[in-house]
């Protein structure tokens, strides 16, 4: 492989990181914010009515989110393991 073939290839992998920076950047509408956590729109839309997920509504009618967001909400309600259960246990009872 040449310098320039390298140096070509190296354009375009510095060419997609930036457009998949760019598409992270961009707030989800609510289809694909439903498509983001495998979830239909109505259920989506549902959450978002009960003030369970965060939203922008910024003209007081269509539904953005962000990406961190949308994290936060599917890490929530994190159910331990029972390996950390009973290390927590055993730290209870020997402290």
């Amino acid at each position: 492989m040449t310098n320039r073939e390298i140096a070509e290839k190296l354009e375009s992998i510095e060419s997609k990181l930036s457009d998949l920076t760019k598409a992270s950047e961009k707030p989800f509408d609510l289809a694909a914010a439903a498509d983001y956590l495998k979830m239909s729109r109505s259920h989506l839309y549902q959450l978002t009515c009960r003030g369970i997920i965060a939203h922008y509504k910024p003209g007081g009618k269509r539904i953005y989110f962000e990406k961190c967001d949308l994290d936060e909400y599917v890490r929530r309600n994190r159910i331990r393991s029972q390996f950390e259960l009973e290390s927590e246990a055993a730290n209870r009872i020997s402290a």
